[in-house]
């Protein structure tokens, strides 16, 4: 019982780490598209880029062959979606003052 718990405690902090990554990547991309010289290029890579990481994290860690560990995981995930829309998505005007992303 405990050690299940500690399973699924890991896969969602692991979830929270791969959602934190792969949103926060997807702002830092979507930030510095005026910037580029090959736009497409940026947003297609970072676009695998993020999706493999993230993939694998799942694969390694959330997952292990027990598909309460992967809901677990997902939801760590999400969490960190809405986390991340409500601090850095478009009703936020103010995103240069969130200090905790630097």
């Amino acid at each position: 019982m405990m050690n299940e718990f500690l399973i699924l405690a890991i896969s969602v902090v692991a979830g929270i780490v791969l959602g934190t990554f792969f949103f926060g990547g997807l702002w830092l991309t979507l930030r510095q598209l005026p910037h580029s010289q090959r736009p497409a290029l940026l947003t297609l890579g970072s676009f695998f880029g993020r999706t493999a990481v993230c993939i694998f994290g799942f694969y390694l860690v959330v997952m292990a062959g027990d598909w309460k560990g992967l809901l677990a995981g997902l939801g760590g995930f999400m969490l960190m979606r809405f986390v991340l829309v409500r601090r850095l998505g478009p009703g936020n005007r103010n995103v240069e003052e969130v200090k905790w992303l630097k």
